[in-house]
């Protein structure tokens, strides 16, 4: 069985070498193989970008997103810290942080700017601390009424550290008759994008100053282990909290940024086939017309013994190494390039003097990309399972060539 494995292999090498003869045919041949090759190095390099997306998302831009949130109905939560039990307790549940939110209104003279401010334990791990110098945490720690804007809010404010300005901030979402606080800029953060435009830190003691409690906290966030699991999580959780409160989840505000990879990764995968079904299209040129060169080749084979499945074997073998070549070829490249990719795009801002992605409008500078093993495979076996098909047909008709046609012909 393997001798003849063998014999088929190298007459398929030998046909394949064959068609140089034949101009025509070694461009179509060429043209399939170099398509093949092309597919697979864009799109390999295109689903790493695409899980550089969604790794950028999960692991920076829902730092600072609350992957699930319970805020009171009333005023405050009556017993956070139970919450804060019940949570913990709950295994796909990593912390569990008491939070303050509100919406406020800087005033500068006749101008008003409005701004989310987030009250935040200051002894526990803060994910906007890694967004800031230790000098900045400190002062924020240190600061009566002290407050840490996005760097962006900042220069719109045109506020220095150090300096003080008036918030209005509602009663009970009412802002007839809004409470005035001074607030003193302790420093800034930038984390990019629409998050320095609009967001604020304080601590736990000025945004109850600012909301008017005297203890308690409006709002419990927790961070998971598994982002996807978040609706379940809220609602499971919620089921067991005595307090009138409203579930909430990233997925409700941001999950359209997720939807959003999703369905271009599924829209890559559908034009990954049709684009390498395309390039296949050209193997069964190649094939057609050598099966139409090669008749009578193929009649003497068939009068020395060789049945007509050993000739569909040697076509369908044929087509393969052209698929495969393509394959590893496009493989490498595409790794290659995927490797290489942030230098490429660096070298391309550099030369063009413009940034590729602005931090104004996302919150990172730079293309993503995360090479997955996984994407590889599926490319490869994409490809040669199209290459496999194409080869059917033309093996089918030089399998059904008639001994005695083909030699008189």
């Amino acid at each position: 069985m393997t001798t003849s494995w063998y014999l088929l292999w190298q007459l398929a090498r030998r046909f394949r070498k064959g068609r140089q003869r034949n101009q025509f045919i070694s461009f179509i041949s060429a043209s399939s193989t170099i398509g093949i090759a092309l597919g697979c190095m864009v799109f390999i390099t295109g689903f790493s970008v695409m899980n550089g997306f969604e790794k950028v998302l999960q692991e920076r831009f829902l730092s600072l997103i609350p992957h699930v949130e319970f805020t009171a109905v009333q005023q405050q939560l009556r017993d956070p810290d139970r919450i804060i039990e019940q949570s913990l307790a709950h295994p796909n549940v990593v912390s569990a942080r008491a939070v303050i939110r509100t919406q406020a209104m800087v005033q500068q003279g006749t101008q008003f700017t409005g701004i989310q401010v987030n009250g935040i334990d200051v002894e526990q791990p803060q994910a906007i601390k890694e967004y800031m110098d230790d000098a900045t945490w400190e002062k924020l720690v240190a600061t009566p009424n002290g407050v840490v804007l996005g760097v962006k809010l900042a220069q719109q404010l045109k506020l220095s550290v150090g300096d003080q300005f008036t918030t209005l901030v509602a009663r009970n979402s009412d802002f007839r008759e809004p409470q005035r606080i001074r607030l003193q800029l302790a420093g800034t953060f930038e984390f990019g994008g629409q998050v320095d435009h609009q967001l604020a830190y304080v601590t736990l003691a000025t945004a109850r100053n600012m909301v008017g409690l005297s203890d308690g906290v409006t709002a419990i966030e927790l961070t998971l282990n598994d982002i996807m699991a978040a609706q379940q999580v809220a609602v499971s959780i919620g089921q067991q909290v005595a307090d009138y409160i409203y579930l909430d989840h990233w997925m409700r505000a941001q999950g359209h940024l997720y939807q959003d990879i999703q369905l271009v990764r599924v829209v890559m995968y559908l034009v990954l086939v049709l684009v390498l079904a395309v390039a296949c299209f050209n193997i069964i040129s190649t094939l057609v017309m050598t099966v139409q060169e090669k008749q009578r080749h193929i009649g003497i084979l068939r009068t020395i013994g060789l049945r007509a499945r050993h000739i569909m074997l040697v076509f369908v073998l044929q087509g393969l190494q052209n698929g495969v070549v393509g394959i590893l070829i496009g493989c490498l490249a595409g790794v290659l390039l995927t490797w290489g990719l942030p230098d490429l795009m660096g070298l391309i801002q550099w030369l063009s003097g413009e940034p590729l992605l602005t931090s104004d409008v996302y919150f990172i500078e730079q293309i993503p990309v995360q090479l997955q093993w996984r994407d590889v495979i599926i490319v490869a076996a994409v490809a040669f399972v199209l290459s496999f098909a194409a080869t059917l047909y033309p093996a089918w008709r030089a399998g059904r060539i008639e001994i005695v046609e083909a030699i008189n012909d």
